[in-house]
């Protein structure tokens, strides 16, 4: 049993034939859900499937990562079956300037899914991390891949202390949430996002108008906050975060001038 996928009873393996059951139906977004037992990177293998023609809808799951990537190159890793590490493949049919969204469309839907199902107070840190207080459970990386766009994300689900990445790291484990059973998330994690993301494409991208603007800053945890942001080069933005714009950008008031950032590290200061 030393090699079993079956030897840590309480990270029991997912089953790929009934999330298939569960999720691809006629209509639903979703039309394919693969379970592999380790990878190299989930959205690496979708990003290559992608430009080979696979359709909107993949969805790949890896019980184990051995070069997942979070943002700016860096490095993830979890024990096999301690998390949900997955990459969904989304070929949106809105212009390319609104796709800037779909970070945080993705973070909005995932939080939403934990929240209901853990019963924990997750809240969302621009561009890409889920966190309980200031602790990150959950990463989101969007990447491109011709007119594809590949979305992974990495939950924390069973980690304890010793095993988590990074001392600001936490999971549903150690915050004592009400679901650690990762085949419910991941299908409550997806069934939120269909439903946002048809809203959205409906609403031709437009955030304000599906509503997804408005979700993301009653969940986020940046607006309102003083800030540092590490950009290119590197230099740091120190301010206060004030709001999103229509593109998802953040918004930054310093030294009497806004800033409207695309992309950056963002470190929270202090409560405003």
């Amino acid at each position: 049993m030393a090699n079993s996928r079956y030897s840590d009873l309480d990270r029991p393996p997912l089953n790929a034939a009934a999330l298939n059951r569960a999720l691809v139906r006629p209509g639903s977004l979703w039309t394919g859900v693969t379970v592999v037992e380790s990878t190299g990177s989930t959205n690496a293998d979708l990003s290559g499937a992608a430009k080979e023609g696979a359709p909107e809808g993949t969805v790949l799951v890896a019980e184990a990562q051995a070069a997942g990537r979070g943002r700016l190159g860096r490095s993830w890793s979890a024990p096999p079956r301690s998390g949900l590490t997955f990459s969904i493949l989304l070929r949106p049919p809105v212009p390319l300037a609104a796709q800037s969204w779909l970070t945080l469309m993705y973070g909005v839907a995932a939080a939403s899914a934990v929240r209901r199902l853990a019963e924990v107070d997750v809240r969302l840190k621009w561009p890409n991390d889920l966190l309980i207080g200031e602790r990150k459970l959950a990463g989101v990386l969007a990447e491109r891949a011709d007119d594809a766009v590949v979305i992974g994300m990495g939950l924390n689900v069973s980690l304890r202390p010793d095993e988590l990445p990074v001392e600001t790291a936490t999971s549903l484990g150690i915050e004592r949430a009400a679901c650690l059973d990762r085949d419910p998330l991941l299908r409550a994690v997806l069934r939120e996002v269909e439903s946002h993301y048809h809203d959205w494409v409906d609403a031709k991208g437009d955030a304000e108008a599906s509503g997804l603007r408005s979700a993301y800053l009653a969940v986020s945890a940046t607006v309102g906050r003083q800030v540092r942001v590490e950009l290119p080069e590197q230099q740091a933005l120190t301010g206060r975060a004030s709001g999103i714009d229509q593109w998802g950008h953040l918004q930054v008031e310093s030294g009497g001038e806004r800033h409207t950032l695309s992309a950056g590290d963002v470190v929270h200061v202090r409560m405003a």
